[in-house]
């Protein structure tokens, strides 16, 4: 029963049947309430703190692209062709900005990276070749970091190219020795010296003086001129366009844990764009300036004969003369520490990516070390052979052609991931807008064009002016004809293909059966739940 006192409150007389007549008061103005605690509002987070919790898998990416191959690509380059193809490096960088956010945002969005999409998509066989064409793509990227490795232990101590090849081998076990006092500590420290040597190279820009309007024309205005332009403009889409970092990315991600609400995953796909854009934008700024001093220094008129040596056979054993303005006496020292650090760094990046690209396409995992020292057996078996034979220049050569075969590899990674990352079977309301799809497709397919005429033209071209016996001739091209047109049929399958394994609308179908049986309170709880963690990645280590 319910009254009103003289006062107005509101009173409340129990029932006669209890045996009690207590009159318990209820005031208005300040409602009591059991649940009051729910109603409190959370105070919000800092925006900054948001995005720190997502730094680290950019600029572990980032690393990929500042190894040997990217500085013995510009070096070349811009010995070779001064600043005209800067554009390649513009181009290069701002598809890569795109392609790894797609990546990182592939990963977040369904909680699997790219080699698992690729092993639920495609049948056996091809699940099969797509993992073999992305151990080939880990391989010729460790190329360049053992040869890299070997051109700095030849500064430090003066010995051969070939033996510093062979002590590769070894320092494996070294660096997985010191990852046990903490894989950050050891990253920052490969990044610090990485990085110094990119501070030399752009304080050098200083020195060097070269003119602002051709830099900006040779950046702004494609071009291809010179003997072996084409080449040199694979060779760097190569060095740049790494494709085991698609693979490498999607998967980094997953150390982040991500709500699964609309709100919260597309503030992730934010914060991961602009973690990933400012180191690219940094190594942007790195290549950049190694081409416009390698370019600068190897055109002036009143060259010394010395130098103008040194720029015609330009590898990374002679390129410290290059820094010589900044750094003095000093400079072979520091660029042969930097270079020792890209290519240790570079060595971390590629373990990471080679077990995730075992664990994705088959299932199986292996031990760190035992991971490593398989790649690193295996790179080392061509970089030995070239650099005996070949010594210092071989070893630059062979650099090259490690890079161009990451560019010919490219399409097997990155066609997938614009299936998988423009539609909606994986990626649901999530999948990318037209215009990055448009603008994604074109770029893509101009590289692999590119790739495709430089493959058949230069072909052919060797063939007709080759000087082995016309049997030999026409037995290399009854075996290569068949393997270039297997390639394109093969760019021409994935890409046609339609994707038929639909993920997102099961995962989002459970959501939704689960958000009508809790109801409201429910489908809070399910929104604000983390993506499950991942048990069978627990012995790949994660940067944190």
């Amino acid at each position: 029963m319910a009254d009103v006192n003289e006062n107005g409150a509101a009173v409340c007389r129990e029932p006669s049947w209890r045996g009690s007549n207590r009159i318990v008061s209820l005031d208005r103005k300040e409602p009591v309430s059991t649940h009051e605690h729910h109603f409190t509002p959370k105070k919000k987070e800092a925006g900054w703190r948001k995005f720190l919790a997502y730094v680290g898998p950019g600029f572990l990416v980032s690393l990929a692209y500042l190894d040997p191959g990217n500085l013995e690509t510009d070096l070349q380059a811009g010995a070779s062709h001064k600043y005209e193809l800067l554009w390649v490096v513009l181009i290069g960088l701002i598809f890569i900005l795109i392609i790894q956010s797609l990546a990182a945002n592939l990963g977040v969005t369904k909680g699997k990276h790219l080699a698992e999409h690729c092993r639920t998509e495609y049948p056996k066989i091809v699940n099969y070749c797509l993992w073999l064409l992305a151990e080939v793509a880990v391989i010729a990227a460790d190329i360049p970091e053992v040869i890299g490795t070997a051109a700095a232990l030849q500064i430090l101590f003066h010995i051969p190219i070939w033996a510093g090849v062979l002590i590769t081998g070894l320092n494996t076990f070294l660096l997985l020795g010191l990852q046990r006092y903490g894989v950050r500590k050891l990253e920052l420290l490969l990044a610090t010296m990485v990085f110094l040597m990119a501070a030399s190279y752009i304080a050098e820009l200083a020195y060097a003086k070269p003119k602002v309007s051709q830099v900006f024309t040779g950046m702004f205005i494609p071009k291809l001129s010179g003997n072996g332009a084409t080449g040199a403009a694979i060779a760097l889409i190569g060095a740049l366009l790494s494709p085991h970092n698609l693979f490498l990315h999607s998967a980094l991600v997953l150390s982040r844990k991500v709500p699964q609400s609309v709100h919260k995953i597309n503030s992730a796909r934010k914060y991961i764009f602009v973690e990933t854009g400012f180191p690219l934008f940094l190594a942007f700024l790195i290549n950049v300036s190694v081409v416009s001093v390698s370019g600068t220094v190897c055109s002036r008129q009143h060259i010394s004969d010395e130098d103008a040596d040194r720029c015609n056979n330009l590898d990374l054993s002679s390129a410290s003369f290059l820094l010589k303005n900044v750094l003095g006496r000093s400079s072979s020292t520091v660029y042969a520490i930097a270079l020792l650090a890209s290519g240790q760094s570079s060595t971390v990046t590629g373990t990471y990516a080679g077990q995730f690209i075992m664990q994705g396409f088959l299932e199986l995992r292996m031990k760190k070390w035992m991971r490593n020292l398989m790649t690193r057996c295996i790179a080392i078996a061509p970089s030995l052979a070239v650099s005996i034979i070949g010594g210092s220049s071989g070893a630059g050569k062979l650099i090259i052609i490690a890079s161009m075969i990451l560019s010919f590899e490219l399409p097997f990674s990155l066609v997938p991931l614009l299936k998988f990352s423009c539609g909606p079977t994986k990626m649901g309301p999530y999948k990318n807008s037209i215009y990055i799809v448009i603008v994604t497709w074109i770029v893509g397919f101009c590289i692999i064009g590119i790739n495709v005429y430089f493959l058949s033209t230069g072909f052919v071209h060797w063939l007709i002016h080759n000087h082995l016996p016309k049997f030999a001739s026409v037995l290399i091209g009854i075996i290569v004809l068949p393997l270039m047109a297997a390639y394109v049929i093969a760019v021409i399958y994935l890409t046609l293909r339609k994707n038929r394994v639909v993920t997102f609308v099961d995962a989002q179908e459970t959501l939704d059966q689960s958000h009508l049986e809790k109801g409201e309170e429910g489908k809070k709880e399910e929104e604000e739940k983390d993506i499950p963690y991942r048990e069978d990645l627990a012995d790949i280590p994660f940067p944190e």
